[in-house]
């Protein structure tokens, strides 16, 4: 009784879209205003088929991909049957007009159905020789499986008797006449699927039938009149029984998918616009269920997992193209060669209709070679005849990107720009890191966001320090923590993957897990935490330390369990390509380094540089960080100065390594950034261990956490603000970096010529004082060493006034760096640690086009940047400009710094190449508009 409730409540939302489908009639849209005047006279249906078309590939958002595909095989004469294709125009003209049809409609529609009757020797209704249809969404952008299909449209209970007689096959034609009722019913009327699976379940168990195919013409018969009796008993009235009724309501409920749930939730995933719409394709039904000489399938023109130049899919014998994909049956290999790979004993179509194999493969090299890509196409074999019913471009891989795009280009179907454009940069993502295998089950527990790409398996661990000792011990661990702190580095480091409840895109989990190459899911906000129990809760299930977990940083799904992954592994293809995008690319690409790993991933990536150097990840190392603690107790200068000269040699050591493993590359570091209070322990229990090892009274290490601890650190005391106040911190720092320029010049033979920048920059006299310690400590190293020492003095823009003064900060600083990611909080007014909660919000309400943490914020932090790029120049025409926020490894932000003319971008390491690629295709004219 619940099930017939709820599959009349179905019915009743789907019969509304059909009734107002078939109330569509040309005076409704009579009573539109005069505005639409125009559109009432317009032309809303393209007809295709015997040998011509109305429309070309080139009308692909007026007939949609599927519509284009086929007049454009029509008019390369491949065999199409034919049909017409209802425009997009008419979708977007239905929800502009409470579901009503445009005037002129239903008299096209007439007049093409018409034509196809006439092509096919049949009319549409007819109860002699009946025209059946199919009827098929097609979006300009593939949406597979996302909306609706009608098969064996115009089946009746006089037409299938006359198909019967026609054919001569009276199983074949009431197997048709029972699909189209289930999919009718589904689809149009809202009765689902599931109730005549339920029926023929039955049936197949009464008779003791294993398989469909074992189903008579007498069975079938019996099956249809209690497939109607089901419709009667869901709706209370009759299967309808008028082709022209069947036909009106097929394309209602088609339009109507366009916004349902699963198309809804595309969309937003591909960010594709609603305004598109969908055009309606209806087309003379061919059948691939006409015996053992008729098959239907689907095929590739090159493998999409690989890539590999060989035709690739499969097919059913005797079947109706929804048994390839349901699963019903298992398919069959096209080549011999693929049956033979996979070891199937299932004849495949080269061996079982060898004609029809060879001309799908000829057709697909015509294909393939016309559209200069990848085809992914639908076929059908009608007793022996072979009929095209679809061709697009494939969707496939990363790996199988670059190969068909290098490829391409090497057999001179299209040229190296073209190849350059043809990848999308963010897809390099699937090759630089491990990812799950797509067969693998996934029980996701928690979904957060996708802070770092890549997916990583490991024992829930809460603390840092039992990360490090585990990893120490062979085991691979998950760090989960409410957020991460800058003092947990050692404890990301040593973690397969790190989650967190707390954060967003741009948090210190996120910027942290990307530079290490380390997946992340950031703001989980459903998990609960409980450091003390030692538990995590996710959906009222409680995972304890050792557990095993898997994030998927890529998606920000959190797995119960170990998962299967793939191994990343970078082709010949992947250096050929970006070899290419390197020498049509104006922008240049830097990394986002810190340690000696870094800097060897980013000049593996192709990096030309170190655009930012964040000094202070170098300070909470255990050897240090007592000494940076005692720097922040001491109470005068001296004893600041006495605990600087314990990191002295450390930081020289570390700037060390990186000159020389940069190799003459420049290197641009930032003087300590955050606040003090980061350095510092916190709660009783950390402050008494802590105090202990450094043999300081707990009471003042206290004291002085309470003293530096701000309501807003972000803009609190921090950045230049600190080399202000302890000019010692700015010239010990400034020291260090010299001396090793020194050194590594020494030991490399080439000159290091470093860049030293000053965060938080707000006026120029802040850099003026800064900047002449700079000067002052370097003076003093060339003199003390003799060394000729070669530098830059630049700032950071990170602050709105900063943007707007650049012209005056230009007068001192020899090179900018935009700092997006506090330049985007500042000017938006956001904290990035807090703004899962509401971004998420704002974007899917339109508010903000993406997360301007994510993909930089153009009207707004852009246009700063542009005024200071410009005002900076102005007064420093040869100014040296970068950004070195996260947004530096975004296409849309790449391209957006290509208009705008900075002279280069940097990310961390695993992001270089997307970078790289992007900016060739900003170079080859993709705008930031047409990626964000």
């Amino acid at each position: 009784m619940a099930k017939q409730k709820s599959a009349r409540a179905s019915a009743k939302r789907k019969k509304t879209l059909s009734r107002k489908a078939l109330k569509a009639k040309p005076k409704s849209a009579a009573k539109s205003a005069g505005k639409l005047a125009q559109l009432k006279k317009g032309k809303w249906v393209y007809s295709f088929g015997g040998g011509r078309a109305e429309g070309k590939t080139s009308m692909k958002n007026l007939l949609g991909g599927k519509g284009s595909g086929l007049a454009e095989m029509a008019n390369l004469g491949l065999p199409v049957p034919p049909g017409f294709t209802i425009t997009t125009e008419v979708c977007t003209y239905y929800y502009a007009n409470k579901q009503q049809y445009p005037a002129a409609l239903r008299a096209q529609i007439a007049a093409a159905m018409a034509q196809v009757g006439k092509i096919t020797g049949k009319k549409f209704g007819d109860k002699g020789n009946p025209l059946l249809v199919s009827v098929r969404s097609g979006a300009r952008a593939s949406m597979p499986g996302m909306m609706d299909t009608v098969l064996n449209l115009g089946l009746n209970d006089e037409t299938v008797e006359a198909l019967a007689k026609k054919s001569g096959d009276r199983r074949f034609a009431y197997d048709s006449y029972r699909r189209f009722i289930t999919m009718y019913s589904d689809v149009v009327l809202g009765v689902g699927h599931e109730h005549f699976e339920e029926l023929l379940d039955h049936h197949k168990e009464r008779q003791g039938y294993s398989l469909d195919t074992d189903l008579t013409a007498d069975d079938w018969a019996e099956l249809v009149v209690r497939y109607k009796k089901r419709v009667k008993d869901q709706l209370s009235k009759d299967f309808p029984q008028d082709p022209e009724e069947q036909l009106w309501g097929a394309i209602g409920a088609v339009f109507g998918s366009w916004m349902n749930q699963r198309a809804i939730t595309y969309r937003k995933l591909h960010n594709l616009p609603e305004s598109w719409g969908t055009a309606v394709n209806v087309q003379a039904m061919v059948f691939g269920n006409m015996g053992e000489s008729s098959a239907t399938g689907v095929a590739f023109t090159r493998n999409p997992s690989t890539g590999e130049k060989k035709l690739y899919g499969e097919f059913l014998i005797n079947a109706q193209g929804e048994d390839v994909v349901a699963g019903i049956r298992t398919p069959q290999e096209i080549s011999e060669a693929a049956r033979i790979e996979a070891g199937s004993d299932k004849p495949s179509l080269e061996a079982t209709l060898p004609q029809a194999y060879a001309e799908l493969t000829r057709f697909y090299n015509v294909l393939e070679r016309h559209y200069r890509d990848m085809q992914d196409l639908e076929f059908t074999v009608e007793q022996g005849k072979l009929w095209m019913l679809q061709t697009r471009n494939g969707k496939r891989t990363a790996k199988a990107a670059l190969r068909i795009a290098v490829e391409l280009a090497n057999e001179g179907l299209i040229t190296k720009h073209e190849a350059i454009l043809r990848v999308e940069p963010l897809a390099l993502d699937q090759l630089l890191h491990p990812t799950i295998d797509p067969r693998a089950h996934r029980k996701v527990i928690a979904t957060g966001l996708p802070a770092s790409p890549g997916a990583a398996s490991g024992e829930i661990v809460f603390s840092p320090d039992e990360a490090a000792q585990l990893k120490a011990d062979g085991r691979k661990v998950v760090l989960v923590r409410v957020e991460t702190s800058p003092e947990d580095i050692h404890g990301m480091h040593a973690a397969e993957g790190i989650l967190t409840t707390r954060g967003g895109m741009t948090s210190h989990a996120a910027v942290v897990a990307r530079g290490m190459g380390k997946p992340c899911v950031s703001g989980a906000g459903s998990l609960r935490v409980d450091y003390a129990a030692g538990t995590m809760t996710a959906g009222g299930q409680s995972f304890k330390k050792g557990d095993f977990i898997t994030v998927d940083g890529s998606t920000g799904q959190v797995l119960a369990g170990k998962v299967d992954m793939i191994e990343p592994q970078l082709s010949g293809e992947f250096a050929t390509l970006i070899g290419w995008a390197d020498k049509v690319r104006r922008l240049g690409v830097r990394a986002n380094a810190d340690t000696p790993a870094d800097a060897k991933a980013a000049v593996r990536f192709g990096a030309e540089g170190i655009g930012l150097c964040r000094t202070e990840h170098m300070f909470f190392d255990e050897d240090r960080i007592q000494a940076v603690r005692e720097m922040i107790l001491a109470d005068d200068e001296k004893s600041r100065r006495a605990a600087l000269a314990k990191l002295l040699p450390m930081q020289r050591a570390d700037f060390v390594a990186l000159f020389e493993i940069m190799d003459g590359r420049p290197v641009t570091i930032r003087l300590l950034d955050p606040p003090l209070h980061e350095f510092l322990p916190h709660g009783e229990e950390e402050i008494a261990e802590v105090a202990a090892a450094m043999g300081a009274d707990p009471r003042k290490l206290a004291d002085r956490a309470r003293e530096l601890a701000e309501f807003n650190p972000m803009l609190g005391f921090r950045g230049c603000r600190i080399a202000i106040a302890y000019p010692e911190v700015a010239e010990m720092q400034a020291r260090a970096i010299f001396e090793a320029a020194v050194e590594a010049g020494k030991r490399t033979g080439k000159p290091v010529a470093p860049e030293v920048m000053v965060p938080l920059i707000a006026t120029k006299a802040e850099l003026d004082l800064v900047k002449a310690r700079i000067d002052a400590m370097a003076a003093a190293v060339a003199k003390e060493t003799g060394a000729k020492l070669s530098y830059q003095v630049g700032t950071m823009i990170e602050l709105p006034r900063a943007a707007l003064l650049a012209g005056e900060i230009a007068e001192s600083a020899e090179f900018f760096s935009f700092g997006t990611n506090d330049l985007t909080q500042t000017t938006l007014g956001i904290s990035r640690d807090d703004a899962a909660s509401f971004l998420g919000i704002y974007t899917a309400r339109g508010i903000l086009p993406a997360d301007p943490f994510v993909s930089i914020d153009q009207p707004g932090v852009g246009e700063l940047v542009r005024i200071g790029v410009e005002r900076g120049r102005k007064v420093r025409p040869k100014l040296k400009v970068g950004i070195c926020g996260e947004h530096g490894g975004d296409p849309a932000s790449v391209a957006f710094c290509h208009e705008a003319k900075l002279d280069y971008v940097s990310c961390s390491p695993f992001r270089v190449p997307i970078a790289r690629l992007a900016a060739a295709q900003a170079a080859l004219g993709k705008t930031a508009a047409s990626q964000a």
